[in-house]
């Protein structure tokens, strides 16, 4: 039996919630899912990614986007949820379609155990022939706690289920070299390398969360786990399976090849940095060669508050990041061990252990094709030096 394609769909708010009135846009929405059946009768398995809910739920608490803070938005997702999953359904059954709604938090995609529950939720509702949609859960995230855009979590999840292609729908047709209001902006229709083209990606609509910026540094995730993206105007009949026959324009993605495991690729596409090292220069090329992991002799500074197995992002002393790893101990633990170098391990800590902070198992070393992340400056999480 041929292996079933999968794909990933993303549509943001701007395609669901007309922009002056704040109310669905059901004839968008039966159009998508009269599309989505269509595919999924040819034997696709598909993830609808969407946004939509604080959008809608805005008009209920009295708020305009422009003007709505943070609580605003979270008691707007609230309200706006119910609303968006009942026309989801509502529109589904016309086309006896099964849906079923999934909310995750940053902490949900970050966490390798929950991040590999969700994925085997997803792979049992495939089986039965469901549509997943999933959405952040905007109800309780909040600036420091989310998964910042749904672009970038339609990526996490295509890596997540090993989709073919991420589709991402949008109000325009792709991307262009600058401004497309501007003399002289040339389409691109394909890209090898996103980090060619962040420059020119740098508006925001109203009521989405990023503009081209989010949707190319998603597409930089993607391509990094083996997954073509495409960007695309989602207002326009059989909006997917008409990017997928290649019959009108939209801007190409390409991918790169699965040249690492599982855990690496899930290592390489972080959303959020539970902490940072710095390491001496001198011991960068032990750790990128993967001859040894990161010792507590390596460290020069630690920021951030974290847990065991939480992922690590790892810079030299020029703020240069060249590493990501899972880390064998907490934030705490860290900082006693490497203020102790001479004493064991198990007399620092009270319990016996291997006693590299990273062991070379578990350490992605970044390549060129990797979007590198600024050091964080935090200023309730100081620098520790060691």
């Amino acid at each position: 039996m041929a292996k079933k394609k999968r794909i990933v769909v993303k549509i943001g708010s701007s395609l669901l919630a007309n922009e002056e009135k704040l109310t669905l846009r059901f004839a968008f929405i039966n159009g998508l899912l009269a599309d989505l059946a269509a595919l999924q009768a040819q034997g696709y398995d598909i993830i609808l990614t969407s946004s939509g809910s604080v959008a809608l739920g805005l008009n209920m608490i009295g708020k305009r986007p422009e003007d709505a803070g943070i609580l605003d938005k979270q008691a707007a997702a609230a309200c706006g949820q119910p609303l968006l999953m009942n026309a989801y359904r509502q529109v589904a059954s016309e086309y006896d379609m099964g849906v079923a709604q999934m909310l995750v938090t940053v902490e949900d995609m970050e966490e390798r155990c929950r991040f590999l529950n969700i994925k085997n939720t997803m792979l049992r509702l495939f089986e039965n022939n469901i549509l997943p949609i999933i959405n952040e859960n905007d109800s309780i995230a909040t600036t420091d706690l989310k998964v910042g855009d749904n672009d970038r979590l339609s990526a996490k999840v295509a890596q997540m289920i090993e989709a073919d292609q991420l589709i991402i729908l949008t109000s325009v047709e792709g991307l262009y070299d600058r401004d497309p209001s501007k003399p002289g902006a040339q389409f691109i229709e394909e890209i090898e390398d996103v980090s060619e083209h962040l420059e020119s990606t740098k508006s925001v609509s109203e009521l989405g969360s990023g503009g081209m910026m989010t949707k190319m540094l998603a597409a930089n995730m993607a391509q990094n786990a083996g997954v073509e993206t495409i960007i695309a105007e989602g207002l326009i009949e059989a909006p997917v399976s008409s990017v997928l026959r290649r019959e009108r324009r939209h801007t190409r993605c390409l991918a790169r090849d699965k040249t690492g495991s599982p855990l690496m690729i899930w290592l390489s596409n972080r959303l959020q940095v539970s902490g940072t090292l710095v390491v001496s220069n001198a011991a960068v090329a032990a750790i990128s060669s993967k001859e040894r992991g990161l010792a507590r002799n390596d460290l020069v500074s630690i920021q951030g508050e974290f847990s065991k197995g939480d992922v690590l992002h790892v810079y030299d002393e020029e703020g240069n990041e060249f590493a990501r790893g899972l880390t064998n101990f907490s934030s705490e633990e860290t900082i006693l061990m490497a203020r102790n170098p001479d004493m064991q391990v198990e007399d620092v800590i009270g319990y016996k252990t291997k006693s590299d902070i990273i062991g070379s198992e578990n350490i992605l070393i970044l390549e060129d094709h990797h979007l590198q992340l600024d050091a964080p400056i935090d200023d309730a999480q100081p620098v520790i030096s060691v």
